[in-house]
């Protein structure tokens, strides 16, 4: 007999994610490799822009990179500062980063419809997925792009 909970238990959790993490690995020899490696190593990437006047937060950008991957998962500039192209600027270095310092390939992003996907397709991102109505009445889109170097190598 089994007997089901549905309190959140962080042990539980921790103890959840490694044994899929080794399930997983068992069955791809690609992620037993990546896993045993430098790149299977998920480490953080933070950009921030702070006002040099006040030191106050004018915009930020917190992601991650992994496998050769950054993965974008917050990015905000506050309204009093939208239009200076300071969401370029901070999606450039962080895109900078993860290619220079941390080899990344390429990268990927979540954005909903209210949100900003005409301004990651400006930037070089393409939509390879959308889900419909999530949350209800919404379309989330996740989008990649290739980042190569500037001269195109």
């Amino acid at each position: 007999m089994f007997r089901m909970e549905t309190e959140v238990d962080k042990e539980r959790h921790a103890a959840l994610g490694e044994r899929l993490g080794a399930a997983n690995s068992h069955r791809s020899p690609v992620l037993r490799a990546l896993r045993t490696s430098p790149l299977g190593e998920e480490v953080p990437l933070q950009v921030w822009l702070l006002d040099d006047t006040t030191g106050e937060l004018a915009g930020g950008l917190a992601g991650r990179t992994w496998a050769r991957w950054l993965h974008v998962d917050l990015l905000w500039v506050d309204d009093r500062h939208r239009g200076a192209r300071l969401g370029s600027r901070l999606l450039a270095e962080a895109e900078r980063v993860a290619r220079t310092e941390r080899d990344c390939a390429r990268a990927r992003l979540e954005t909903w419809d209210f949100q900003a996907p005409d301004f990651y397709r400006k930037q070089g991102y393409e939509v390879v997925g959308e889900v419909m109505d999530y949350p209800p009445g919404v379309t989330e889109y996740i989008l990649i792009k290739t980042l190569t170097a500037r001269n195109g190598t």
